[in-house]
């Protein structure tokens, strides 16, 4: 395909020719606070996206799961996640640090709705609240604090069209790769298997959550 067969959008105007302009509703529904639904969402989410960007533009998105009711909704304009052990490259925690705007998209098994929610992230060393983010006895290092200032229900129709609950449609794992394949051919590994590093990622992954 050649880059003169590609026709790029490059107006708002451009856009709105081909995507109408939304409902009123469409627009109303952002209620820029935290209500006893969205309450009940997230008290019900084990797994929240966070979106970040760097000044430069450069984005990243990074899951964030916990059992159910981790995420503390201190207020109703204020939400606060907690760090867990990862790989240590803190993407998320840069950007933030660099550009406080964030975007959350919060999951619930078996819902198709997800909860959307953007605002201005500060990342916090410690705090009252630490105690209520510990699980398993260990409290977090770091915790990302998020001023809402849009939030929205997300209708189902993506979730819809990808079956995502629906196991029947769900790959065979066996015909994907492993972790342990994916980093033996990123970084280059000679002299360990796929399956080593498949045994120790499993072990890292089971034992060091907290």
């Amino acid at each position: 395909m050649h880059s003169s067969e590609i026709r790029t959008v490059t107006t708002e105007a451009e856009l709105r020719q081909i995507v109408r302009e939304p409902s009123q509703a469409g627009w109303d529904k952002d209620i820029a606070r935290i209500d006893e639904h969205a309450r009940t969402i997230i008290a019900h989410s084990p797994l929240v996206l966070l979106a970040t960007s760097a000044p430069d533009g450069t984005c990243d998105v990074s899951p964030r799961g916990d059992p159910a009711g981790s995420v503390l909704v201190l207020d109703d304009h204020r939400l606060a996640l907690a760090d867990r052990p990862g790989n240590h490259r803190v993407d998320s925690f840069r950007n933030v640090l660099r550009n406080p705007h964030v975007g959350l998209l919060f999951l619930v098994p078996g819902m198709n709705e997800t909860l959307r929610v953007n605002g201005r992230a500060t990342l916090v060393a410690d705090a009252p609240f630490f105690d209520d983010l510990a699980v398993r006895g260990k409290r977090p290092r770091l915790a990302v604090l998020v001023e809402v200032e849009e939030l929205y229900i997300h209708c189902a129709k993506a979730f819809l069209r990808a079956s995502l609950w629906q196991p029947d449609t769900w790959p065979d794992r066996g015909g994907l790769p492993s972790i342990g394949r994916m980093a033996k051919d990123h970084l280059g590994l000679k002299g360990v298997s796929a399956e080593k590093l498949d045994e120790g990622l499993a072990q890292d992954a089971a034992t060091n959550q907290y």
